[in-house]
């Protein structure tokens, strides 16, 4: 593959025109603006104009920024693992668990740990869904369990126990000090303690979720903002059915 050079885009292609916003420990004022432009100009930019500082606190300045990136960056390199699955609507969805599993899909979600968000696991589980695409609630072929927040990580494997479900949503939205890879890993931890790592299907959610941070941390698959609910069901019922045909081909082989 040949070299694909790329720059941030702000007035015209690859001018690397970049904007940045962040807050620095100092108290707002001419100096803490040029201390904003130094430290922004460290980060490999030139051309930096600050065009918004506001005092959050004492101490505290927000900075907005607008500077020119160096950098290039060679595009045909990027590699990304993606959740692989065909897409499918809400009425393809439930025809498919109706006809090929014949039985209803079981589905456990909660936000994990203190979390006390469910906006991300409401996105996908509650019935009114997300973006007009209908949430797993709806689906006539689901039995959908949402624990919604601050739920421990034994009480959300024993209600999917309780219910034998099919797939376990870990949603997580609360990010200071890496509080949600902690939480994420702790839930993998306990099944693998509990040898049931591949009892479930795992999926992780949230704001700073990607497939290859969920498959880094363990679980079958990683969905970010802007996830639709019938995406998660697509992937659900294609890997409850793939393996399915994996266990049937097993025990005609043995």
């Amino acid at each position: 593959m040949s070299e694909q050079m790329i720059r941030p885009y702000g007035d015209s292609m690859n001018d690397g025109i970049v904007q940045l916003s962040f807050t620095l420990p100092v108290e707002d004022g001419e100096r803490a603006k040029k201390a904003a432009e130094l430290y922004v100009s460290k980060l490999n930019c030139e051309n930096v104009s600050v065009v918004h500082a506001r005092k959050i606190a004492d101490q505290f300045t927000f900075f907005v920024v607008y500077a020119k990136a160096k950098p290039t960056l060679d595009y045909s390199t990027v590699e990304v693992s993606e959740v692989r699955t065909r897409q499918m609507d809400f009425y393809e969805i439930n025809e498919l668990i109706r006809t090929k599993l014949q039985r209803r899909l079981s589905i456990v979600g909660a936000t994990i740990g203190s979390d006390a968000h469910t906006v991300g696991i409401d996105a996908i589980m509650s019935m009114k869904g997300y973006s007009g695409d209908y949430g797993l609630e709806r689906y006539p072929e689901i039995n959908t369990y949402n624990m919604g927040a601050q739920v421990s990580c034994n009480a959300l494997l024993e209600k999917a126990l309780e219910v034998e479900a099919d797939a376990i949503l870990v949603s997580q939205t609360v990010t200071q000090k890496d509080m949600h890879l902690s939480n994420f890993s702790e839930f993998v931890q306990l099944l693998e303690e509990r040898s049931l790592k591949s009892r479930f299907l795992l999926l992780a959610g949230g704001p700073r979720m990607t497939n290859d941070f969920a498959l880094q941390l363990d679980y079958d698959a990683g969905f970010g903002p802007g996830t639709v609910p019938s995406q998660v069901a697509s992937f659900i019922i294609d890997k409850i059915l793939e393996r399915r045909r994996k266990a049937q081909r097993a025990e005609r082989k043995a």
